[in-house]
C-alpha cells in the first residue's frame, strides 16, 4: 500500500478553513480526541473485523476481455466473489466430465 503523504494547511489556510466549518451550520469541528478516536476505528475495504478464513485467497493478474471486466464489475459489489465462484465451479466440473 502506497504511503500518502500529508501536507498541512498554513496557518492562513487553517484559520479560512477553520472560517467555513464555523459558518456552515451543517458541519461540526471536531475535537482532536473526537478525530483520533475516528481514525482508530477501520472502516471501508477488505474483510470484516474478526472474519477469519479457512484459506486465504491469492491475488493474481489476469488480463480479461474489456467487455467481460465491464460485465462482471456491473453486478455490483462483491463481483470478484462471484467470478471466483464461477472459475471455481465450472473448473471443476470441467475437471470431472474429463475424469468421468
Amino acid at each position: 500500500m502506497r504511503k500518502v503523504k500529508l501536507i498541512k494547511p498554513m496557518p492562513a489556510e487553517d484559520a479560512a478553513i477553520a472560517a467555513g466549518i464555523a459558518a456552515d451550520p451543517d458541519t461540526m469541528e471536531m475535537s482532536d480526541e473526537q478525530f483520533s478516536e475516528a481514525a482508530r476505528v477501520k472502516r471501508g475495504r477488505g474483510r470484516p473485523a474478526g472474519s477469519v478464513a479457512e484459506s486465504r485467497k491469492e491475488p493474481v493478474t489476469l488480463r480479461l476481455d474489456p467487455d467481460l471486466v465491464e460485465a462482471m464489475r456491473g453486478t455490483g459489489p462483491g463481483w470478484q466473489t462471484r467470478v471466483n465462484s464461477l472459475l471455481r465451479r465450472e473448473f471443476l466440473a470441467s475437471v470431472r466430465r474429463k475424469h468421468s
